[in-house]
């Protein structure tokens, strides 16, 4: 018969030994880079979000990445404020436009801070307008307000390389800017026109983000650049800082604190993967040829 035993003695538990530390194994090169790839946390709440505009501008991919970016940062309730980095000479007219009207709807819903730590030029300028606040490090090179269309003419070439080129087309100016034969008076007045009116836009667009009278926007679109403390008395930013600064800004335009995290675009494993050795250099190689052959008109 078992012996009566105490509320206590029932409720003790068993001697248990104490636990034996267990090594933390290093990690491997392919654990590591499987963690890199694979989708990590979310973003965390409360932070600044920093999306980096760096490099040309241009290209189907990237463009729409940045696009994408920005509507899944409006949507989300997670981040309170966002700051542009760029470091980037523009490129593109369209490619600049689209990323232009991105940022827009964002910052009808939240504060946008741009940042221009290297190079704020051109296309790149231009997206920058969408924000509230614009700085610029001390010698940032800022400006680079006009249009550009560009393109080879190499019919003398072909003909001492007794190439030929045929053409059949429909329709008077189908076929403008082909490299392979003179342009015509009527298609350098229409080259002309689509130039003039990509200038007055980019002019309309920097009076309204600078909030400068259109007769002032058009003498600071000369196409000139301004280091970035010349930039600052001319109006073309509000404050010389760097991204940390920037990142003050937009979280104290939110009341959060000044912590940021850098977002972008998650791409699908295999894409990631096959990017780290082989799609970065190709992607870049195809946009620069995309964009100098088939986009003309430049920021």
């Amino acid at each position: 018969m078992t012996p009566n035993r105490t509320a206590a003695e029932i409720s003790a538990p068993p001697d248990v030994p104490p636990a034996v530390p267990v090594p933390r194994r290093a990690e491997s090169p392919a654990c590591r880079l499987l963690r890199q790839l694979l989708p990590g946390r979310l973003f965390p709440a409360g932070r600044v979000a920093v999306i980096r505009l760096h490099g040309p501008i241009g290209g189907t991919a990237r463009t729409s990445e940045l696009v994408e970016l920005a509507r899944r940062l409006r949507e989300s309730s997670r981040v309170p404020a966002v700051v542009i980095d760029i470091d980037s000479p523009g490129g593109s007219a369209t490619a600049s436009d689209e990323l232009l009207i991105a940022f827009r709807r964002l910052a009808e819903v939240k504060p946008i801070v741009a940042s221009i730590r290297g190079v704020g030029a051109s296309g790149a300028y231009l997206a920058a307008m969408a924000a509230h606040r614009l700085i610029a490090n001390p010698n940032a090179v800022v400006g680079s307000i006009g249009v550009i269309s560009a393109g080879p003419r190499v019919p003398r070439l072909l003909d001492r390389l007794g190439v030929e080129v045929s053409e059949t087309r429909a329709g008077r100016l189908k076929g403008m800017g082909a490299p392979w034969r003179a342009e015509t008076d009527e298609e350098r007045a229409k080259q002309q026109s689509i130039v003039d009116a990509f200038y007055d836009a980019f002019v309309e667009t920097l009076a309204q983000g600078r909030n400068l009278t259109r007769e002032r926007a058009r003498e600071l679109a000369t196409g000139e650049i301004w280091l970035g403390r010349q930039a600052l008395e001319l109006g073309l930013v509000d404050e010389i800082g760097d991204l940390e600064r920037a990142v003050e800004i937009a979280a104290g335009m939110t009341g959060v604190p000044a912590k940021s995290a850098p977002v972008r675009v998650r791409r699908p494993l295999m894409g990631r993967l096959i990017g780290r050795f082989t799609a970065s250099l190709a992607a870049a190689v195809a946009t620069e040829v995309e964009t100098r052959l088939e986009d003309r008109f430049r920021f």
